[in-house]
């Protein structure tokens, strides 16, 4: 008994040169992040010599009308992407969790979490095949697509926390209600909603951030003249790197930092 008590629980942490091989690992993902965030603020055009600190090229992108248009774009697709997607995930949720088992369940979740194990280019291109035929049956060319495509695409990132949060919430809370004369709208309404709440705050957050990083997706389905922030950087990076560009890849870090951050303290809140 002495000798089992003495025996230590396996940790990859402990194995020889995994500290090394972390280090190492951390080095390469953030060190090109670090030099980024620090020649956003360099006074030079030059991109490997430092000249000064300054908010010149914060300026310039701030007073870029293209940037402006691309950015606006961006919020606009983001914002209508994850709120719709948002409430097809809460919807989808109660769906598979406050329900008795059914057949197909299964299935369901594999078709919901689909788009996260399909490569993004293969979404990207059946997204593109599916629209053209749209738009020549249609003749409509607007940013209807775009947020279409970001939706389906944002739909399962929504749905995991939801899912999560539901999943740890107690079902006996609305059974309690129903005993109370509670119609179902109303159960929903005053007992699981305000409990669900954290949960579908950090799915749409989640979905935003998805939406609003995405340049594969944006690629196939844009029209001429819809081009999004990561795709007018994409397109100006293919003819020259300038500190403007990273000073715009500077603001999408710290929003994204800030977006995440707060999803990961939303998820943590306190199980009901």
């Amino acid at each position: 008994m002495a000798e089992a008590r003495r025996i230590r629980p396996f940790a990859v942490r402990h194995l020889p040169g995994f500290p090394t091989m972390a280090l190492i690992c951390f080095v390469c993902l953030y060190a090109p992040i670090i030099t980024l965030v620090m020649f956003s603020f360099n006074e030079s055009m030059s991109m490997s010599q430092w000249g000064g600190f300054s908010w010149r090229w914060y300026v310039a992108a701030w007073e870029n009308e293209r940037v402006q248009q691309a950015s606006l774009l961006s919020l606009i697709v983001a914002t209508c992407a994850s709120l719709i997607a948002t409430t097809v995930a809460t919807a989808a949720a109660l769906g598979t969790t406050r329900t008795r088992r059914y057949r197909g369940l299964t299935g369901i979740y594999v078709l919901i979490n689909q788009p996260l194990m399909v490569p993004e280019i293969v979404t990207g291109v059946a997204l593109l095949i599916v629209f053209a035929m749209v738009k020549v049956w249609t003749g409509y060319t607007g940013i209807g697509y775009l947020i279409l495509a970001h939706t389906a695409f944002c739909i399962p990132f929504a749905y995991l926390p939801i899912r999560a949060r539901l999943e740890s919430m107690d079902a006996t809370l609305e059974a309690a209600a129903a005993d109370l004369y509670a119609t179902p709208w109303m159960a929903f309404r005053r007992v699981t909603l305000p409990l669900l709440w954290p949960g579908i705050l950090a799915g749409g957050m989640l979905a935003f951030v998805i939406s609003l990083d995405d340049v594969v997706i944006t690629e196939f389905v844009k029209s001429g003249g819809q081009d999004t922030l990561p795709t007018y950087m994409l397109s100006q990076i293919r003819r020259i790197v300038t500190p403007e560009m990273n000073a715009i890849s500077t603001v999408f870090l710290a929003i994204s930092i800030a977006l995440v951050t707060i999803f990961f303290l939303l998820s943590r809140g306190k199980k009901q």
